[in-house]
């Protein structure tokens, strides 16, 4: 069931979070971060206090396209979330902002330049003052897109987000131009940190230190490939050694990292996924196909019910009256 049709004027949504401490309050940045060509920008930040009965704008309009939101686990209105900005240009409502009053004000709390913007935000689940930020330098035109550049960086704050340090050149993580960089803080491990970098010499690398310290796991080409789109990654929160990196397929590691296999999906192009903290076995996964869920750890998953509305071509006939055809991405012809 459609829940924004009447009120968001933007159709791209980048991010979702729920408070923790409150169901009924829902945070909703648009415009999504997967920039291809034909991307549509969003229009701010949105909260709803009723599970998503009414909304409202709560500014950020000019961040555009947002990546991550986080959300204080005893406080609903305390919420961080990053915004890449104007990716066909420049401008200064970019990085990772953060508010203490349910979004009626907003501070930077981390910026570059006004052509890198923010990416991951991730809350260390067992200390909400430890957060970990990426800025991402990146930028299309009409003909091109650049990923990377000397803006874009690792950062770690330990006062809840209102100072960072940037940790980007700690050990063992790669030198030279980062581009997109996705993290993830265990719930399985206090201080085990996962990061997906991209890089000449970059892959998936881990830390047992809180992100002090890095090695590289893994350099697989198909975790790798077209980082500017994927590249987000997940660690299970029982174990571990379990740790989910998404691609145009989903895929999966029980070692800590050191060898993936695919987990069969519905669709290819993997862009989010969410575990159960309770139940591993129980997962959403979005793709280019639509959402769906397993309760088996990925052998089953539930069929596509949601109508995928993102066209690349429409035309009409000559009929009166007249039908409408169109392509979808990735999808069927109707």
């Amino acid at each position: 069931m459609d829940i924004t049709d009447t009120t968001f004027t933007s159709a791209s949504i980048g991010c979702i979070t729920v408070a923790p401490s409150d169901p009924n309050v829902i945070y909703v940045g648009t415009g999504e971060t997967d920039i291809r060509g034909n991307i549509s920008v969003g229009d701010g930040m949105y909260r709803s206090t009723d599970a998503g009965k009414t909304w409202k704008n709560i500014g950020l309009n000019n961040g555009q396209m947002f990546a991550d939101i986080i959300v204080h686990p005893d406080n609903p209105d305390w919420v961080m979330t990053s915004a890449m900005g104007h990716i066909f240009g420049t401008n200064d409502e970019r990085g990772i902002f953060k508010s203490t009053n349910g979004g009626k004000s907003w501070k930077k709390v981390l910026f570059r330049n006004d052509s890198t913007g923010g990416m991951t935000l991730k809350m260390d689940p067992f200390n909400p003052r430890v957060i970990y930020a990426s800025l991402w330098q990146a930028y299309r035109n009409g003909w091109s897109l650049s990923s990377g550049g000397s803006g874009s960086g690792l950062f770690k704050s330990t006062d809840g987000g209102d100072t960072f340090t940037e940790i980007t050149k700690n050990p063992g993580l790669p030198k030279g131009i980062n581009g997109k960089i996705c993290v993830d803080a265990s719930r399985a491990q206090r201080g085990l940190v996962w990061a997906m970098v991209e890089n000449r010499n970059g892959g998936l690398f881990k830390s047992t230190d809180a992100g002090a310290s890095w090695s590289r796991v893994s350099t697989d080409a198909n975790i790798k490939q077209r980082p500017w789109y994927f590249s987000h990654v997940y660690g299970d929160p029982n174990d571990a050694s379990v740790v989910y990196v998404l691609n145009v397929q989903m895929r999966k590691s029980i070692d800590g990292g050191k060898t993936f296999f695919v987990v069969g999906t519905n669709h290819a192009d993997h862009h989010d996924l969410w575990i159960d903290p309770n139940d591993p076995l129980r997962m959403i996964v979005g793709n280019d196909g639509g959402a769906v869920v397993t309760v088996d750890g990925g052998a089953h998953w539930t069929d596509d019910h949601m109508a995928t509305a993102q066209f690349y071509h429409v035309d009409v006939d000559n009929n009166f009256p007249y039908r409408v055809y169109g392509a979808q991405q990735d999808n069927t012809t109707i």
